[in-house]
């Protein structure tokens, strides 16, 4: 027998059940409660890792857009980072308007929120034992911590401590190490909810 085939995670199968587990999740209310509510919790503290968002009671709600704005949104501020083109006040909420850094944000909270889906579903209808009911939380920390690309260096600076060039390198891998993780997780927990039981 090849190793291949002794290690053959079926991927057909795996794909397969994870597409019907997330259908599932979108289907019933208590898991896309989870799903909305992580979501939208992970894209606040997203942007606000990146410092697009900020709390500002006292400024008075305006809205400014840049000249341009279609050439300015493609401009890189870091690694993993672009340009904004509106600020918006709101007189509570500060919001630097970056439409790529928002869509990555809503990317990786809607992975993070349907990994949190199926680990609720997996705990509420399991198909296995052993899941740990915080995989999917687990696995979005790398993301979540990707805030730190474009202020990393700056954090290490203020707190004094001197980053070498592979320490700098490796905030510019945390956004592509949490999609991956997030993607390895929902795939892992989609194979532990039992869809049959859960739809009925």
């Amino acid at each position: 027998m090849s190793t291949w085939a002794q290690f053959d995670p079926a991927p057909r199968r795996r794909i397969g059940e994870t597409i019907a587990a997330t259908t599932l999740v979108v289907r019933r209310r208590d898991s896309l409660a989870v799903v909305i509510f992580v979501g939208t919790g992970y894209l606040a503290a997203f942007l606000w890792a990146i410092g697009d968002f900020a709390m500002r009671p006292s400024a008075a709600p305006s809205l400014i857009v840049v000249d341009d704005p279609l050439v300015r949104m493609f401009q890189r501020t870091g690694p993993a980072s672009f340009e904004a083109v509106a600020l918006l006040d709101t007189g509570v909420v500060r919001l630097l308007v970056s439409p790529i850094d928002v869509t990555i944000g809503l990317a990786i909270a809607g992975l993070v929120g349907l990994n949190l889906g199926l680990t609720y579903l997996a705990v509420v209808q399991p198909a296995a034992c052993g899941i740990g009911a915080g995989s999917g939380l687990l696995a979005s920390m790398p993301a979540l911590l990707s805030g730190t690309v474009c202020c990393g260096p700056v954090i290490l600076i203020a707190l004094g401590i001197q980053a070498s060039g592979l320490l700098l390198t490796l905030f510019a891998w945390l956004l592509p190490l949490g999609v991956v993780l997030l993607l390895a997780s929902l795939v892992y927990v989609a194979g532990r909810v039992d869809v049959a039981n859960a739809s009925s």
